[in-house]
């Protein structure tokens, strides 16, 4: 099944009906060429934890018209706010990372400009970038049936990136020189449903050791991802797993 963000304003709560227009429009019509009678999933852009389901009942021109059919209040998020702090990679990785990163239930997605870091954005690039970066994101967010569209910030230092994480109540830094498993777990297993939860994850090249000093310096946990060295597109996929199914199992 489709799912789709709306605008509450879109909606009629009165006749209980709802009003598709722009790009989802031409996505539904000329894209999904979908008919009167199919059926939809949608989520507010404000929200409310609520998954509402629609029935399409015309299709006049330049908008999609729908009914209320049922509303789920059985939210579909993750009991704790993950903030992903992802050093900036080369090439297209973070289209790859983002994407992931919201399909495995991120709340909030922040490129950081790290030492090791490769590339280097200008304002004017990275406006253009974020854009696109957002675009992903809500596109991943429709795919995967997300109650919200996670944002993507503009990027920042590494160390605006700590200052923002400072008001976070579990911050964690996957590490090389981490110790064992054994205290990854209980790391881990210790993390609360309603606790915000900031992940650090390094370039390729990975942390320069001032940055792991100063990630320390503000009480940020280091942890290991386990004996292999993992890519920077692959290590926030497996702590974001890990505390999904920790905190999803509760």
């Amino acid at each position: 099944m489709y799912h789709f963000f709306v605008d509450k304003e879109q909606i009629d709560e009165v006749n209980k009906t709802l009003m598709i227009d722009g790009d989802d429009y031409n996505h539904i019509v000329n894209v999904l060429r979908m008919k009167a009678g199919e059926e939809i999933s949608v989520s507010t852009r404000v929200y409310d934890g609520k998954e509402y389901r629609y029935g399409i009942e015309e299709i006049v021109d330049g908008a999609v018209v729908c009914k209320l059919r049922f509303i789920k209040e059985d939210d579909i998020e993750l009991p704790s706010k993950i903030y992903l702090f992802q050093g900036l990679p080369k090439a297209d990785k973070m289209e790859l990372i983002i994407q992931k990163a919201v399909e495995l239930g991120v709340y909030e997605v922040i490129p950081v400009s790290m030492k090791r870091c490769i590339v280097k954005l200008d304002d004017k690039k990275a406006k253009s970038k974020v854009q696109r970066w957002q675009g992903i994101a809500e596109a991943a967010a429709k795919q995967s049936k997300r109650s919200i569209i996670p944002n993507v910030h503009t990027p920042v230092s590494y160390t605006e990136a700590l200052k923002m994480a400072d008001d976070m109540d579990v911050r964690l830094v996957p590490y090389e020189l981490a110790k064992g498993m054994e205290d990854t777990r209980s790391i881990i297993s210790g993390i609360e449903p309603g606790q915000s939860v900031a992940i650090f994850i390094g370039p390729e090249g990975g942390f320069d050791d001032t940055e792991i000093e100063k990630a320390l310096s503000h009480d940020m946990k280091t942890i290991t991802m386990g004996r292999r060295i993992l890519r920077t597109e692959t290590a926030g996929f497996t702590i974001l797993a890990w505390l999904s199914y920790m905190l999803e199992q509760r």
